[in-house]
C-alpha cells in the first residue's frame, strides 16, 4: 500500500483517522501500532512476523542495557548483541545475495549458490531506528522505554515506516507518552501531506515517465535531458514522499524533523548532503563517523573516516556495486572539497559554484540509477558522444519542456515564498479552496496515471 493511491487516500487513512480518535487518549498508541502493523503486512504478510520480532529484540536489548545503570560489561554486551542482530537481519535479508554472488568470481568458490530472498519493505529503515535507540539508551541521549506498545509504535509507525524520514528515538520519545493532537497541527500536517502528493504524483511521476522515454533513446541531447528528468524525478518522488510522512505524523499529533532543504540549490556536495536526506546523513554522522573518530584525530584519520561512512552510505542504499560506486565517488568529492575544492570555490560565482554542484550531483544520479554497468556505460558514452538527437527524441523534450520547467522552479524556494504570501494575504477559506483544487488534480491524475512507483521503498 502506497500513500499515493486511492486504498489509502479514500478507505484506509480515512478508517485509521476514524479509529485513531474516537479512541481513549491512553489507547491511541496500540491503535497506531495495530493499523501500522496491518499496513506494513498489507503488501508482505510474511515479512510481519521479522518486523514484530525486531520490535521484540531491540524493546528487550534496551532494557538489558538500561539495567546496566553503571554502563558497564552487561549494557556493553548488550548493545554489541543488539548490534550484531539488527545488522544479521540486514545482511541476511539485503546482501545475502549481493556476497555470495561477490565470492563466487573467485575461482574456488564459483560453485557457491547464490541465495534468492525477497527484501522486505523497508527493513533499512526500521532496522536504523531500532540501532540508533539501543545506542542512544547505551549513551544516556535516550530514556529506556519500558512500554512495549509505545517502543512498537515508535519502530513500525506507518507515516514513515517504509521510506523514512528515519526518526530518532529521542525526538519523539515524549511525544509517545505526552503529545497533544491540536486542530492547527492537523491542519498543517493536511497541508503537508497534500503538498507531498502533489509533488509525487503531478511532478514526480511526470519526470519518471520523461526518463523512462529518453534513457533508451538517441542522442546526446536526450540523454542530458533523460539525466535532468531522472534528477528532478528522485527529488520530488523522495521529498514528495517525506513530506506525506511528516503531514501524516501530524496528523497524529507527532512532529518529525524535515528531511530536506532545498538540496539543488546547494553550492557544494557537502552542502548538498546537509540538505538532502538530512536523517540519513545525521544518522550516519552520529552514529558512524563520529564514533570512528570524525575530525578529531588529524586530517589523515578524517579523509579515512569519510571514505568509509560513504562505502556504507552507498550500501545501505542497495546490494549492487552501482551502490557502492555511488558512495565512493562522493566520498571523492568530499575529500576533494575537504582537501582544495572549498577553498578553491569560493573564489567563483554563487551561480557557478551551484551550477557545478547541481551537475556532480546528476552524474552521481546515473551511478544510483543504473544497476547495470554495460547500460551506464552505454548512457555515459551517449552525454558526450550520442550524436544528433532523432525527431522522436526532440517532441518528447519539446512536449516535456513545460512540465520540467516548472519542476526546475518547484526545486528552489520560490515556489514556498509566494504560498506562504499568498496565505498571508489571502483569507482562509481561499486557502483551504486551494489546497481542495490541489487535492482534486491529484486524484484526477490517480485515476489516469500508471505510472507510481516510490523509488525508495527498495531499500
Amino acid at each position: 500500500m502506497v500513500f499515493s493511491s486511492n486504498i489509502f487516500l479514500f478507505f484506509f487513512l480515512p478508517a485509521v483517522l476514524i479509529l485513531y480518535y474516537t479512541a481513549p487518549r491512553k489507547g491511541r498508541n496500540f491503535v497506531l501500532l495495530a493499523v501500522s502493523l496491518f499496513f506494513y503486512g498489507w503488501g508482505e504478510p510474511v515479512f510481519l512476523l521479522l518486523m514484530v520480532f525486531t520490535i521484540a529484540a531491540n524493546y528487550l536489548f534496551g532494557l538489558a542495557v538500561a539495567a546496566d545503570r553503571k554502563r558497564g560489561l552487561t549494557a556493553k554486551r548488550a548493545l554489541v548483541l543488539a548490534v550484531a542482530v539488527d545488522l544479521g537481519l540486514l545482511g541476511v535479508f539485503k546482501y545475502a545475495g549481493f556476497f555470495a554472488g561477490a565470492l563466487r568470481r573467485l575461482p574456488f568458490l564459483a560453485a557457491l549458490p547464490v541465495p534468492e530472498i525477497v527484501l522486505p519493505i523497508g527493513i533499512s529503515f526500521y532496522i536504523f531506528q531500532s540501532m540508533s535507540y539501543v545506542a542512544d539508551v547505551y549513551r544516556g541521549a535516550a530514556p529506556v522505554q519500558r512500554d512495549p506498545v509505545r517502543f512498537g509504535t515508535y519502530v513500525s509507525m506507518f507515516p514513515q515506516l517504509i521510506a523514512g524520514p528515519i526518526v530518532r528515538y529521542r525526538d519523539v520519545a515524549e511525544q509517545l507518552e505526552e503529545r497533544r493532537e491540536t486542530l492547527s497541527l492537523f491542519a498543517s500536517g493536511v497541508r503537508a501531506f497534500i503538498i507531498g502528493l502533489a509533488k509525487k504524483l503531478l511532478l514526480a511521476n511526470q519526470m519518471g515517465t520523461m526518463w523512462e522515454s529518453l534513457q533508451a533513446g538517441r542522442g546526446a541531447a536526450g540523454a542530458w535531458a533523460g539525466m535532468l528528468a531522472y534528477t528532478l524525478h528522485i527529488y520530488f518522488d523522495f521529498s514528495g514522499y517525506s513530506d506525506m510522512a511528516i503531514g501524516l505524523g501530524r496528523m497524529f499529533g507527532f512532529e518529525f524533523l524535515k528531511n530536506f532543504d532545498y538540496p539543488y540549490i546547494s553550492r557544494s556536495v557537502t552542502e548538498f548532503w546537509r540538505r538532502w536526506h538530512i536523517s540519513l546523513s545525521s544518522w550516519f554522522r552520529e552514529y558512524v563517523y563520529i564514533p570512528l573518530g570524525g575530525n578529531r584525530r588529524g586530517l589523515r584519520r578524517q579523509l579515512i573516516n569519510i571514505l568509509i561512512v560513504w562505502a556504507l552510505t552507498g550500501l545501505w542504499h542497495g546490494a549492487n556495486w552501482n551502490f557502492v560506486l555511488w558512495g565512493l565517488y562522493y566520498a571523492l568529492l568530499l575529500i576533494a572539497e575537504k582537501l582544495f575544492l572549498l577553498r578553491l570555490g569560493e573564489r567563483l560565482p554563487v551561480w557557478l559554484r551551484r551550477a557545478a554542484t547541481l551537475l556532480a550531483v546528476a552524474f552521481g544520479w546515473m551511478l544510483f540509477c543504473f544497476e547495470d554497468m554495460g547500460a551506464l556505460g552505454a548512457f555515459l558514452v551517449r552525454l558526450f558522444a550520442g550524436g544528433a538527437a532523432d525527431g522522436r527524441t526532440l517532441d518528447l523534450i519539446a512536449g516535456y519542456l513545460p512540465i520540467t520547467l516548472v519542476c526546475c522552479l518547484g526545486s528552489t524556494p520560490l515556489p514556498a515564498r509566494l504560498w506562504a504570501k499568498c496565505e498571508g494575504r489571502a483569507s482562509e477559506p481561499l486557502a483551504l479552496a486551494g489546497l481542495a483544487a490541489l487535492l482534486l488534480l491529484c486524484a484526477a491524475s490517480l485515476a489516469t496515471q500508471s505510472y507510481n512507483p516510490f523509488i525508495y521503498f527498495r531499500f
